[in-house]
């Protein structure tokens, strides 16, 4: 979550104050900017194209899961895709608001402030999004490690239910926050910076880190990690029977087990590098007194964080051979090979 006012220029410095008995946390020093609408709005115009880019990539690749039928078969990835989706709409018309610099006034003003320049419906789709991810770890993690188990236990009730919590979750999260932190003064819209107390500001900031950052890198790096010990013991065991040449079920693990390696690597390394730093910012805004927000580095941070977004649906669903096929088939005059066993690679950690 983005903690900073949404004032004309960016603050450097925090002071506590209070309004109608309530702390209300404001900026005093301000950056100089780069010209009269400085590098907020060159960032905002930036946001706005990957936004545009990120809908159309989404909405191609939630199409071809469809026309494949793989929407039926990876409900969460699929799910994940539409949480994409939504947050790159939402990415577009959220700052398309923002850079016309509206004087906030009335019902009107305070709900446009609450739900889009405060970047509330936005965030929440992000909360949403990220802990779907983490289902879906969980899920291949079961499937893989547990395979025995899983198909005798895991059922589409549990998948759905999942989906449900990652929807309500977000939405109850950053709503709660918006709602208590957030207000109309002078016409400019203060998003997540009227804290009840200092201490509240502080514990929500770790609470924050821990679980939306720090507790979804172990989860990632834990399950893939166990997942490729999985997939290596499966291959010894299947060398182990010992065949004059390799067989199918062999070329098929080695097969597993590479793409296995670089989903580790491309999820747990790009959510890192992409998560991480906005992360650490925003802990830093929030339990650090008087800290000081350089405006070149923090937009830096959030352009990407929201350019991971945007390319999230690649990793999760471009992946599937299936997909790939229809998405070739749009390409004018290009062949699409069709490979079997990498049809099936994927069939069996994804199901």
């Amino acid at each position: 979550m983005t903690h900073r006012n949404n004032v004309e220029h960016l603050s450097v410095a925090m002071t506590t104050e209070t309004v109608d008995d309530v702390t209300q946390t404001t900026s005093t020093s301000v950056v100089t900017s780069w010209s009269s609408h400085g590098i907020e709005f060159y960032f905002q115009c930036a946001v706005i194209v990957i936004g545009v880019v990120g809908t159309a990539a989404n909405a191609l690749i939630l199409y071809a899961m469809v026309a494949s039928k793989q929407h039926k078969k990876n409900i969460l990835i699929f799910n994940q895709n539409i949480l994409d989706l939504f947050s790159c709409i939402l990415l577009v018309i959220t700052y398309a608001v923002k850079i016309c610099h509206f004087y906030l006034t009335g019902v009107i003003g305070y709900w446009l402030c609450i739900l889009i320049l405060s970047e509330n419906t936005l965030w929440s789709f992000i909360s949403a999004s990220k802990t779907n991810i983490v289902f879906i770890t969980i899920e291949r993690y079961l499937k893989v490690v547990y395979h025995v188990w899983s198909k005798s236990k895991l059922r589409n009730w549990m998948i759905y239910s999942a989906m449900a919590f990652a929807w309500i979750s977000g939405f109850v999260h950053i709503n709660a926050l918006a709602f208590s932190t957030s207000d109309v003064v002078n016409g400019v819209c203060h998003a997540y910076v009227m804290w009840e107390s200092r201490v509240a500001q502080i514990c929500y900031g770790l609470f924050t880190f821990i679980f939306n950052t720090a507790f979804i890198l172990i989860i990632f790096l834990f399950c893939y990690w166990r997942i490729l010990v999985a997939i290596r013991r499966q291959a010894q065991v299947m060398t182990g029977h010992g065949t004059t040449g390799p067989s199918t079920a062999q070329t098929l693990s080695q097969h597993i087990q590479s793409n296995i390696i670089k989903t580790m690597i491309i999820v747990s390394a790009f959510f890192a590098i992409s998560d991480l730093p906005i992360s650490v910012y925003v802990l830093a805004i929030n339990i650090v007194d008087n800290f000081t927000i350089l405006e070149g580095s923090y937009y830096s941070t959030l352009f990407l964080f929201f350019f991971y977004l945007c390319t999230n649906p690649f990793i999760y669903a471009a992946k599937f051979d299936p997909v790939k096929r229809i998405l070739l088939r749009l390409i004018p005059c290009k062949k699409t090979a069709v490979k079997p066993i990498e049809s099936i690679d994927i069939a069996l950690p994804a199901n």
